[in-house]
């Protein structure tokens, strides 16, 4: 069965793709990875470049899930400030934290350099304040980073952001030139077929049934098995069907996106091409596409059915940036699943010979790539940096299997309101 929601401009744009077999048999291997998304698929390379044999498992295609659908915005960082990272951990864990959250920028850039991938990256990515008490509070951030963390990026008044983003809806921002976009779908993609040559295997359509952990790890599927060493799950938004216990800290939030018809005016709204997010809480993030689209995404919903009409509940976000937009013509849109934890900070870690790694609540596009490296490192025996993410602290959402969703859902429509009013 087809997800209707993955047919939006990414899939329509792709590169062409290798057609990859579904397992068939019983096989083992050093590594086993569940899940074909930039978190798996940096891990599968990673792993082969330090000699394991790895097999990689995808349930649809690679790419299927957030990896292929997000909005592509690269925004260095977690979700958290680093002046609250340090509030919590002290400085000299915060250095480290900031080391890697913020080293995850070269990651990536480097990986797409390194294997000539073509996914139309773009560098620069601005945060725009909403009201003018944000703009206080992003400003001292950005100092906050420049003094203690050498990280320097842009203050930009609400006067002079029109050499950023021609509208009325802002009151400042910060732009950072180590942040950028891209087309997701592209890079993994990109970067699939950089591991496959070095030596991963790598099957679609094999959906894992069931996990057990005994002697390393055995994966059960449909039509055979797969018995590693070590293993790492990397399914994100739906890692509760094989963990219900890990499944309990994170809520999938429904996200759409919409993409415009070509726009002759494109530069003039966005004039630096840089990729931009709001600072609401359920935020507003947009960019130009390599044709000159504006792909933006607004708004967001906490059941799995999709808004009967995807353009028109999106539209009106987009029109609140942009009114001159209310009328133009939308050529795709498409939606899926976002895993949210309860802090906002991922989750890396490991019960016995499986490793894990999800939630990373809209914010992962450039750590994901780095977390599947982490988790290679620490398969090989290097466990330092490692466990300086898994070391962030994490919550299971209350409520337990019935009441867990509605009362994160509570809590999520409080956050939203307070943006509305």
């Amino acid at each position: 069965m087809t997800d209707p929601l993955a047919d939006g401009y990414y899939a329509a744009t792709a590169h062409p793709a290798p057609q990859r077999p579904a397992l068939a048999g019983d096989i083992s291997c050093d590594v086993l990875i569940i899940g074909g998304g930039f978190t798996g698929v940096s891990a599968a390379l990673a792993c082969a470049e330090k000699g394991f044999d790895v097999v990689l498992l995808e349930a649809k295609t690679i790419g299927f899930g957030a990896s292929g659908r997000n909005g592509g915005q690269l925004i260095p960082g977690l979700r958290w400030s680093m002046q609250e990272i340090e509030a919590a951990f002290g400085p000299d864990r915060a250095q480290a934290i900031f080391d890697l959250a913020y080293g995850a920028r070269e990651r990536v850039w480097g990986r797409i350099a390194q294997h000539n991938i073509a996914c139309d990256l773009k560098a620069g990515h601005l945060e725009a304040a909403i009201k003018p008490s944000h703009f206080s509070a992003l400003r001292a951030e950005a100092d906050w980073l420049a003094q203690h963390y050498g990280h320097k990026a842009e203050t930009v008044p609400p006067e002079a952001m029109d050499c950023h983003i021609r509208s009325a809806a802002y009151h400042g921002g910060i732009y950072d030139p180590k942040g950028g976009h891209f087309h997701p779908l592209n890079y993994v993609r990109g970067l699939a077929c950089a591991a496959e040559a070095a030596g991963p295997q790598l099957f679609e359509q094999s959906r894992v049934l069931r996990l057990a952990r005994a002697s390393g790890v055995t994966a059960q599927l449909a039509r055979g098995t797969v018995k590693a060493r070590l293993a790492l799950l990397a399914t994100d938004s739906w890692i509760g069907d094989l963990d219900r216990d890990l499944g309990r800290h994170t809520i999938p939030i429904m996200n759409y996106n919409i993409a415009t018809a070509p726009l002759p005016n494109a530069d003039a709204l966005l004039p630096s091409d840089a990729a931009i997010a709001d600072s609401r809480f359920v935020l507003n993030y947009f960019r130009l596409s390599a044709d000159h689209r504006l792909i933006f995404g607004g708004g967001e919903k906490y059941v799995e059915r999709p808004p009967r009409d995807i353009a028109a509940f999106v539209r009106r976000h987009m029109a609140g940036v942009f009114p001159e937009l209310a009328d133009v013509p939308i050529d795709y849109v498409w939606g899926g699943a976002v895993a949210v934890s309860r802090n906002r900070l991922p989750q890396l870690g490991r019960k016995g010979p499986l490793f894990y790694a999800h939630g990373f609540s809209g914010h992962g596009a450039l750590v994901t790539t780095l977390a599947g490296e982490l988790v290679a490192e620490a398969m090989a025996g290097t466990a330092e940096r490692f466990d300086v993410m898994a070391g962030l602290p994490s919550a299971a959402f209350p409520g337990g299997r019935w009441l867990r969703r509605p009362l994160a859902t509570l809590g999520l429509l409080w956050y939203a309101l307070r943006d509305r009013l």
